[in-house]
């Protein structure tokens, strides 16, 4: 079959825009609230479609971390026209200047939804 000038342009302008809603995914941080009570900050991103697996979690001199690395599943005898599901998402949220922590203690959970959660307990620090 012989392929056109519009059909190059066509499938330019597919490829290119699957590129470029990917890439903006990638550049947009992952939303995250930052919650604290007595005993703990809670660390709250979305990160919707990830697994476990996926996850990094970093925690520096009082900020938390956050990428994600997510794979697209592949399927037998279907080729991938546009590609835009595999991507890497970076998020971050520094805890308050005089907030004190202990990050070895520190647990977190990924919900069904794909929210992680991320428990810091705070550490007593006299005076």
């Amino acid at each position: 079959m012989r392929q056109t000038i519009a059909d190059s342009v066509e499938e330019l302008v597919y490829e290119t825009l699957g590129q470029g809603l990917s890439r903006s995914q990638e550049c947009k941080p992952l939303p995250v609230d930052l919650l604290e009570n007595d005993e703990e900050f809670l660390l709250v991103f979305d990160a919707p479609g990830a697994s476990a697996r996926d996850i990094q979690i970093d925690y520096d001199d009082g900020t938390v971390s956050v990428r994600v690395d997510r794979f697209r599943d592949y399927y037998d005898e279907y080729e991938l026209q546009v590609p835009g599901r595999g991507l890497t998402l970076r998020g971050t949220a520094s805890l308050p200047g005089d907030a004190h922590v202990d990050p070895e203690q520190a647990r977190a959970t990924l919900t069904e939804t794909g929210t992680v959660q991320i428990f810091l307990p705070k550490v007593n620090v006299s005076e």
